[in-house]
């Protein structure tokens, strides 16, 4: 018999760590700035993109994750130095929105 986990989403509320929406199309949307923390976040974009969490990162079609359209994805946010990180992404066939949601780990 299959288990299931029953994951709690829970949203980090304060300005520190806003919801951030960046536009992408051929060339990449980087989202602004996120602080250290967080070690998950929760993605969803408006069109089937290529998306990467990370310092400094940029998405293409080599690097990124591909997420459908409207579909919320959790991610983890990989370990780096310490710096701030942010999400980005890249259209698959049409261009779109990207939000993201810092989540409490």
């Amino acid at each position: 018999m299959p288990q299931y986990v029953n994951e709690m989403l829970v949203p980090l509320t304060d300005a520190v760590f806003a919801t951030r929406t960046v536009s992408y199309t051929g060339t990449a949307g980087s989202t602004a700035t996120i602080a250290p923390g967080p070690g998950t976040v929760w993605v969803w974009s408006t069109s089937a993109a290529f998306v990467i969490v990370g310092e400094g990162v940029t998405a293409t079609s080599a690097n990124g994750l591909p997420i459908a359209a409207n579909v919320p994805v959790t991610l983890e946010v990989p370990n780096g130095s310490g710096a701030p990180w942010r999400v980005s992404a890249i259209q698959i066939a049409s261009s779109g929105d990207l939000y993201v949601k810092a989540l409490a780990n």
